[in-house]
């Protein structure tokens, strides 16, 4: 089912609009040896064991009632004891539908009235998965099932953090500025360049990061190409240097200076680091910056 960390298109191309799984059928053997690159969106809700899981290098602790949302191009690895079930859809599957995805927190523990609601309603999706998912009216009641799950995850009470009290104007022109950045990150780190797509200054950029982040605009840039980086690196098996021509960097030695500045180890000591299991008492996983730019696409 998972192959080369990732799931091939054909894998892909035959799975139903939703499912549900076991953790243990997400990883291609027993132990998590390295990450797996997420080709779909996923919700895990934890029901047993006590672990760390590894969502894009951040190390998460988790036990019964702890909630998680992957999105695609994340990588993922979990601590051998844990159990969840894996809630599972494609692209289509939220279509005419008024969800926002972003909304839900990609890492929370339920508790009270809240963890009972949603393992109620994960429950009760997993029955009618079973039971209906062939049928048309049925695959129409999932669809809004999992949309209701979702939306309800979304009212989650969120915590403080660095940006909540941000101008939202630069809340704005932040997240405006990351969804260019997803588009472009392959082929330009200038923040000029996003600027001039944006219709703003880089010094308007730079405020916005600043105010969400504490970190500048370049910064923002740097962080979200050593992200990905480091996810086809811990990920696949694929060539540093073919890594680093995919990410901007015709020359493998400026890869490696730029990747070393970044997340502070050279990208074969990266790779080396995490082809190991993680272990229940990691408290982090990536030295230096990378960690933090997963904030970009949670």
């Amino acid at each position: 089912m998972v192959s080369s960390g990732q799931l091939s298109p054909a894998t892909r191309s035959d799975l139903p609009e939703i499912d549900l799984l076991d953790l243990a059928d997400l990883a291609p053997e027993p132990v998590w040896r390295r990450p797996i690159l997420l080709d779909t969106d996923l919700l895990l809700l934890v029901t047993g064991g006590h672990g760390i899981a590894e969502l894009d290098f951040r190390a998460l602790p988790c036990r019964p009632g702890t909630l998680l949302r992957a999105e695609p191009g994340q990588v993922l690895r979990c601590a051998s004891g844990l159990a969840a079930t894996v809630v599972r859809w494609s692209d289509g599957a939220l279509r005419g539908l008024d969800v926002d995805t972003t909304s839900v927190p990609a890492h929370h523990q339920l508790t009270g009235e809240d963890e009972d609601a949603v393992i109620n309603e994960v429950s009760q999706l997993s029955v009618d998965v079973r039971r209906h998912r062939d049928d048309p009216v049925g695959q129409a009641l999932l669809r809004h099932q999992l949309a209701v799950l979702l939306l309800r995850l979304s009212l989650l009470p969120v915590p403080t953090g660095v940006g909540n009290d941000a101008h939202r104007a630069e809340v704005v022109t932040f997240h405006r500025l990351c969804r260019e950045i997803e588009r472009g990150y392959q082929h330009t780190r200038r923040v000029e360049d996003y600027a001039a797509q944006l219709g703003c200054s880089v010094r308007t950029l730079t405020r916005a990061c600043l105010a969400v982040t504490g970190r500048s605009a370049k910064q923002v840039v740097d962080e979200r190409v050593a992200l990905q980086a480091s996810r086809l690196l811990a990920a696949t098996g694929e060539p540093v240097a073919r890594i680093g021509r995919r990410l901007g960097f015709p020359e493998p030695t400026n890869f490696g200076r730029f990747f070393t500045r970044e997340v502070g180890m050279s990208p074969g000591a990266f790779r080396a680091a995490h082809a190991q299991p993680p272990r229940a008492d990691r408290a982090a996983t990536v030295p230096g910056r990378a960690d933090r730019a997963g904030m970009i696409t949670s």
